[in-house]
């Protein structure tokens, strides 16, 4: 902590903590990605943890915040006004929905945040007027519908598409966040209990709550596990290959995919354009004692010397499917950004299917709940390509999401999906991640 930092907590116990909090939101509403506080920022666990709280509930109320602001603000949240916007959605937010933290906490350490920034300070009346307003009225802004936790026009798109059931599963689960999933270098029943785990559905297992950093975890450091949600791994187990086939992991990093190739015995080649998430990956096979062949470049222009037998494509796409971990993904994507991502995934298809031998196996995927960025994007490729088949991989999809496989073939999950034996560990800790996936054979 700075001199200055120091001097914040005298004078107001606590202030300190949060004006780290509120430059980190600051920069998320701008468009960053949320990056937790460590203990490089703050190096008092109690502390970091309120910190990295203050910010994830605030953006997971993201979308109940706006409706606050929109009716307490007349004019909308004023211009020019520095850290105001993000003080005031961690003043609400601590308010409203952290009911354990006391409520003159959040009003005395808001006011004198603002107090802080010079732009921001001339509006600390108007910030107080409003904490305490949306504090009188706290009941009538706990109750607001959860599909309004959704931008607009995914309200309108998941409505229609998974039904307003859904929407309010995905509200849940929004709220609930998203446990520790890992998946597992051998079943060791042992090592499950001692990890405090349940069981979902092959090799992955579920952490619903934990009280340390993943590298503390029994069996990190032996590189037992990895950390891979349940559902991004049920792509790689879809190629459904011999042993020894020589497959090649597409936009590889950080490698939770390659590792599950490399465990079930393939020769696996694995690309990516970024070097330093090259190395990343590299570094989470060394502690696994896994090896691939590593090569750096670009999905939609390499071309092997040699085709290969499987290709599993875990594209580049919206990621709305993960707003459990990133709800900052809802208020950083627009619909009209979907069709560049489209022209970006047709490309990798297209170079993909061009690196496939014949009779091999292509399996795609993304992380959206977007139908142009799955369903729409498969039957792209029956269209276009002829020579490929839709090829479903049944028999490696767990009994209880078999449902969740379409027509064609393609497998669809989504956070409204609950997994059997952990549905009700607290409101949507039974919930996946949104995943697209389909297999494809070269005839």
């Amino acid at each position: 902590m700075s001199p200055k930092n120091a001097s914040l907590s005298v004078q107001h116990p606590g202030l300190a903590v949060r004006l780290l909090a509120v430059k980190t939101l600051a920069d998320v509403l701008k468009g960053s990605p949320f990056v937790p506080l460590t203990e490089a920022d703050l190096a008092d666990a109690r502390d970091r943890a309120l910190a990295n709280r203050l910010v994830t509930v605030t953006l997971r109320r993201q979308g109940h915040l706006n409706q606050i602001i929109s009716a307490l603000l007349a004019r909308g949240v004023p211009a020019r006004s520095g850290l105001f916007e993000a003080v005031l959605r961690l003043g609400l937010s601590q308010l409203l929905f952290m009911p354990d933290q006391a409520a003159h906490s959040a009003l005395h350490l808001s006011v004198e945040a603002v107090r802080t920034d010079r732009r921001a300070a001339r509006f600390d009346r108007l910030l107080n007027g409003v904490l305490r307003q949306a504090q009188r009225e706290a009941k009538k802004w706990q109750a607001l519908d959860l599909s309004l936790l959704f931008p607009g026009w995914l309200q309108k798109d998941w409505s229609a598409r998974y039904g307003a059931k859904n929407l309010n599963r995905f509200g849940e689960a929004l709220l609930a966040g998203a446990p520790l999933d890992l998946t597992l270098k051998e079943n060791d029943p042992a090592l499950i209990e001692a990890l405090g785990a349940s069981r979902l559905f092959a090799d992955s297992v579920r952490i619903a709550e934990r009280d340390r950093p993943v590298a503390q975890l029994p069996g990190f450091a032996e590189g037992r596990w990895w950390v891979q949600d349940a559902a991004a791994a049920l792509p790689a187990r879809q190629l459904g290959l011999p042993a020894g086939t020589r497959v090649l992991d597409m936009c590889a990093a950080p490698g939770g995919k390659t590792a599950q190739l490399t465990k079930a015995g393939y020769k696996v080649t694995a690309l990516d354009n970024d070097k330093s998430r090259l190395e990343r990956l590299e570094e989470n096979l060394t502690r696994l004692n896994y090896g691939a062949e590593l090569v750096q470049g670009d999905a939609a222009t390499f071309t092997a010397p040699q085709k290969f037998d499987g290709i599993l494509l875990d594209a580049p796409c919206s990621a709305t499917g993960t707003f459990r971990r990133h709800p900052e993904v809802l208020w950083h994507r627009r619909q009209q950004d979907i069709a560049g991502r489209v022209k970006l995934q047709r490309a990798m298809l297209a170079n993909a299917i061009g690196n496939l031998a014949e009779g091999g196996v292509l399996v795609y995927c993304t992380c959206s709940l977007q139908k142009e960025e799955g369903e729409a994007q498969g039957a792209w490729v029956l269209h276009n390509y002829p020579h490929l088949k839709a090829d479903p991989a049944g028999a490696n999809v767990p009994d209880a999401l078999k449902g969740n496989i379409g027509p064609e073939g393609f497998l669809r999950t989504h956070p409204g999906v609950g997994v059997s034996g952990v549905e009700n560990s607290g409101g949507g800790n039974g919930r996946l991640d949104g995943f697209f996936i389909a297999r494809f054979r070269k005839v």
